[in-house]
């Protein structure tokens, strides 16, 4: 029996049309669960990701020339404290930015969110106010001419 190379079935059923193996999908789309950062955030973590990268091989480099001896060791201790500064500064920098950005867009709504309930409770008066003025100007205008003046 001879199989197509290029499907992998017996020749004579993809020839002859008979029942095929399904194939399975190579790649399958599944939705993000959570939501995407905002540019600035992003910039900002990437920036404090590298800062960080590269203060972990100044730590290594120091630690190897420190162990072999090196003239190298003392200034690269100091350059990994000075980096070690920068890169608390930098995860800092990660955090104010996303503080910054959701004080300018708003909060995300999600159920447990309290500017969410408030605009609700908010939303909730105005519709009670106006079905209220709507109620009190329908008793007033059947009420016009059904009672004596006197």
């Amino acid at each position: 029996m001879r199989t197509d190379e290029r499907r992998g079935v017996p020749a004579a059923a993809g020839a002859a049309g008979g029942a095929r193996i399904p194939r399975q999908r190579l790649w399958v789309e599944e939705p993000a669960t959570r939501r995407r950062m905002p540019d600035p955030v992003r910039t900002a973590a990437v920036r404090a990701v590298l800062i960080m990268s590269v203060t972990l091989v100044q730590a290594v480099v120091a630690f190897l020339c420190t162990l072999a001896g090196s003239w190298l060791a003392f200034p690269m201790v100091l350059s990994g404290v000075a980096s070690t500064v920068v890169a608390t500064w930098s995860v800092l920098d990660v955090w104010v930015t996303r503080q910054v950005w959701n004080q300018r867009h708003g909060v995300v709504s999600v159920p447990s969110s309290t500017a969410r309930r408030m605009r609700r409770e908010r939303r909730r008066a105005r519709s009670a106010a106006r079905s209220q003025a709507r109620r009190d100007a329908r008793i007033r205008r059947r009420g016009a001419g059904g009672l004596s003046q006197a």
